[in-house]
């Protein structure tokens, strides 16, 4: 039976260990979870007021806005929306700020690789 501490895949003479720690890696590592927390902390916040308000406000939920829609189905859709929203702003963002570095940082690394 083999060791699983010694059998492990070829590494085309990387030291992933070394580049988890390189300052862009760090910066990369910051810069995407600057974006992501906070955004993340937004989301759950909305979800959870929508759903104490759905359990605790029922009369203020089930008031009509217009024909048979109710405020409640306007928060629930209001949901889809802003994941769809999010999705939309972290994909910009990624393309924008996030792409660049790390397809600079591979660069690096098969230029060290190559070499």
């Amino acid at each position: 039976m083999s060791d699983p501490r010694t059998d492990r895949a070829p590494t085309d003479g990387i030291d992933y260990v070394a580049v988890e720690r390189s300052p862009e890696f760090v910066e990369l590592k910051r810069t995407q979870r600057s974006f992501v927390f906070p955004l993340a902390i937004a989301f759950l916040l909305w979800y959870f007021v929508y759903v104490l308000l759905s359990s605790f406000a029922v009369e203020f939920m089930s008031q009509r806005v217009w024909g048979d829609i109710t405020v409640g189905l306007l928060f629930g859709l209001g949901q889809f929306v802003t994941t769809f929203a999010i999705t939309m702003a972290y994909v910009s963002f990624a393309n924008r700020k996030l792409d660049p570095k790390a397809e600079a940082l591979r660069a690096r690394l098969e230029h060290e690789a190559s070499s």
